[in-house]
């Protein structure tokens, strides 16, 4: 199953060990995601290391998460954008939509609710993936 993931997915897998860190490894999901991806992540290690309370921690685990996330050039959805543009309210949320869109992933992975008002993709929360890791998708 192809999922984009959003960047609150990978950022709670990093501040703690549980369901989305789970699904995340899981070898049963392909993860793909806009080219910003890691640059966001990046741009918030310092925090997310605060968070997290082992800093020393941050770049062992993202380096792990990582590996399971093939990140989409933007010349394969940039033409993509101008018409998603009004399908959701946050502007950054439109790459992950765009991206969706030009792979034919299966949806996107987030809890973020702007992505509800669209109906142009499925979205899967936590739970939605961890359905199809007990059961078939």
């Amino acid at each position: 199953m192809k999922v984009v993931v959003d960047s609150n997915r990978l950022f709670a897998a990093l501040i703690a060990e549980g369901n989305t860190r789970k699904i995340l490894l899981s070898p049963k999901f392909s993860f793909i995601a806009p080219a910003f991806f890691f640059a966001e992540v990046d741009r918030k290690k310092d925090e997310l290391a605060l968070r997290i309370g082992h800093p020393e921690n941050v770049d062992s685990l993202f380096a792990l998460l990582k590996i399971n996330i093939l990140v989409i050039p933007i010349e394969h959805y940039s033409s993509l954008i101008p018409d998603l543009e009004k399908e959701v309210g946050d502007s950054q949320d439109i790459p992950y939509l765009a991206c969706c869109v030009a792979t034919g992933a299966d949806g996107i992975w987030t809890h973020d609710k702007d992505f509800l008002q669209q109906e142009r993709v499925r979205i899967f929360t936590n739970k939605d993936l961890l359905d199809c890791l007990r059961n078939s998708c």
